[in-house]
């Protein structure tokens, strides 16, 4: 008997139908506020032959809310040229195709675009307008000005509108290039950051004064790249060190300072903030950190929340780890981003050991310490949490929107949780016309 690949097997496992739904069922009722669309992006291979979870073709899964109703689901692929005409980033002549690659990981909104994101590649545009929604633009490079891959996990600032982000890879220096667009789309500053080995650098930090880099040490290695099957080309070294670099926003040319931090690895940053008092600045940064990366040896790793306090005076971090809860996919209300935000909210992954079940929801409060959480029950299993807002006010009321897959009927469902009461039953569960498969990362995009 042939026994499927995990990424390919169980809720990992690709659905075959783009589809359109309209008027979903609901049990509960849905805030009359909530008017937009919640898209998620993920895997969601054409073929078995994608070799590893992270290289599925990205498809977009999106629920249309307005006037108390689920007005419709749809989900379609992103239209790549790898997923049009199997075009690959690495042609095997020493050329890059940043047109290629899979827009699988991440789905944001930025001066009227909706980009899906991987960071081997450029974004590419799909349409949100209606009778259109989800289909593909094409590529977008900011009128031919981005010169390297996009990391999926750009950061807008809420008082300028400024998206950040930053590029990385290739065999060659620059390993690392830090971007930064106006609220308008127009892309500003590209500089090179100087590393000394290209990295796997997933995400990175946005505060009011600074961007921080995390070069940590997962470090592409050719002999595994050249492998067939389509692994991952990384491999753990902690020789490389474990380091993270600060750069002024208002010098985005200048100087980036490092501080040493012990070996670690972190896919996802939560928030990041300024603090200022007599001794001098200091950047606080809150992470989900791991001991190490798929180290042959060390065994399991997993995720847990930290917090890293950065001493611009000293040059020195302080490192706490802030519970053992093993989580993943941190947010927060994205109109705090770079500032203080008293809540974070991230996914339980399954653990025997765990004060709390499989399938949990946990909202942290990171002023009194306190943890809030939304259990499912038995073989429902949530994904990434986005929050929607209730009003204009940054870190006011709101609700946590997340697909949520049950193992026993093998479907899914949107559920909309009251972020304020996250212990209570949710206050929506949006049946979905067919099951969604886990992915990565998405937002709720309110009409504007």
């Amino acid at each position: 008997m042939t026994t499927a690949p995990a990424h390919l097997a169980g809720n990992f496992a690709p659905v075959a139908e783009e589809l359109t739904a309209h008027d979903l069922p609901v049990t509960g009722a849905l805030p009359p506020e909530l008017r937009g669309w919640y898209l998620r992006n993920g895997p969601n291979p054409q073929d078995a032959a994608s070799g590893h979870w992270f290289f599925g073709d990205g498809m977009i899964h999106g629920v249309r809310l307005e006037g108390g109703r689920a007005t419709s689901y749809r989900n379609r692929w992103v239209r790549t040229s790898t997923f049009t005409h199997g075009a690959r980033i690495h042609d095997g002549r020493g050329g890059v195709g940043l047109t290629a690659g899979a827009a699988n990981t991440h789905v944001v909104r930025h001066a009227g675009r909706t980009l899906a994101l991987v960071e081997s590649s450029f974004p590419y545009e799909v349409d949100c307008r209606p009778g259109r929604e989800l289909e593909t633009v094409g590529v977008h490079d900011f009128g031919g000005r981005l010169l390297t891959p996009m990391t999926a996990h750009p950061k807008t600032c809420p008082v300028t509108g400024e998206l950040h982000f930053f590029g990385y890879g290739g065999t060659d220096a620059p390993f690392l290039t830090y971007h930064r667009a106006s609220a308008d789309g127009e892309l500003e500053v590209s500089r090179p950051v100087d590393v000394p080995a290209h990295t796997m650098m997933h995400d990175f930090h946005l505060t009011a004064g600074h961007v921080v880099f995390m070069d940590l040490p997962v470090v592409f290695d050719a002999g595994r790249a050249r492998r067939p099957g389509g692994g991952m080309p990384y491999a753990w070294d902690p020789g490389h060190g474990a380091r993270l670099g600060v750069l002024r926003r208002d010098d985005p040319y200048g100087e980036v300072r490092w501080l040493p931090i012990d070996p670690c690895y972190v896919f996802h940053a939560l928030n990041a903030h300024d603090e200022s008092g007599a001794d001098g600045e200091r950047i606080v940064l809150h992470v989900v950190r791991y001991p190490h990366f798929a180290a042959p040896g060390l065994g399991p790793a997993h995720g847990s929340l930290w917090r890293w306090t950065l001493d611009l005076a000293t040059g020195t971090v302080r490192e706490e780890q802030l519970d053992d809860e093993r989580c993943e996919f941190p947010r927060i209300d994205d109109r705090l981003a770079g500032r203080v935000a008293r809540y974070g909210h991230v996914t339980v992954a399954d653990s025997p050991s765990s004060p709390a079940p499989a399938g949990a929801l946990l909202r942290y409060d990171l002023r009194t310490g306190s943890v809030a959480r939304h259990i499912f029950g038995p073989g429902r299993t949530p994904a990434e949490a986005s929050f929607a807002p209730a009003d204009d006010r940054p870190g006011g009321p709101g609700w946590l929107l997340t697909y949520v897959h049950d193992a026993g009927s093998d479907t899914s469902d949107l559920v909309v949780l009251d972020a304020d009461d996250l212990a209570a039953p949710p206050v929506a569960v949006i049946h979905l016309p067919q099951r969604v498969p886990y992915g990565f990362h998405g937002n709720w995009l309110e009409d504007r």
